[in-house]
């Protein structure tokens, strides 16, 4: 991840480790190019002991989320870890995002469409038209369109948006 973020990175570690118990990366299986399973590490914002499932199947995420945690997801800087994904070859930077290993209805809807042919990524198409705010149906025909539209150009109008969305905070529920 360079030297450049090393002091953010550790910054976070420390904050998440001073906050709550356990260690400041998590990792979740998620689910990757042709439907195979791959650990991605982001930086820990639930607490220990917190369901394995999408935020949004949470009876109360909020209850779940520690403090250092909500300024995480807001910023998106929970997500920097997953550039060792990248760097390893399982997530490029744009691509659909890996849907966690027990989202059946993403995955089937996902593979019907042949969007698993595609690498997953740190951000994409569905994450600049609504991240949080739209349904699964609505993410996965974004995705479809990411495949059948994906160029550089379009990569690097998703990597720009996505700059411009972070800044706003724009589309993050929890």
């Amino acid at each position: 991840m360079g030297l450049p973020l090393s002091p953010i990175l550790a910054l976070i570690c420390l904050l998440i480790k001073l906050e709550d118990q356990g260690p400041a990366l998590y990792w979740s299986k998620r689910v990757g190019k042709l439907n195979k399973l791959f650990l991605m590490p982001k930086f820990r914002s639930m607490k220990l002991n917190t369901p394995q499932v999408a935020t949004h199947l949470l009876t109360n995420p909020d209850q779940h989320l520690t403090t250092i945690g909500k300024f995480l997801r807001k910023s998106s800087l929970d997500e920097l870890p997953q550039l060792w994904s990248v760097l390893i070859g399982d997530m490029s930077v744009v691509g659909p995002r890996p849907a966690l290993f027990n989202q059946d209805d993403l995955i089937s809807l996902r593979t019907q469409k042949s969007i698993e042919s595609l690498k997953p990524g740190i951000t994409g198409w569905a994450q600049i038209n609504g991240r949080d705010d739209i349904s699964i149906q609505a993410k996965v025909e974004l995705d479809e369109y990411y495949l059948k539209n994906h160029s550089l150009f379009l990569d690097f109008k998703i990597i720009g948006l996505t700059f411009f969305k972070v800044l706003k905070k724009e589309g993050v529920k929890h």
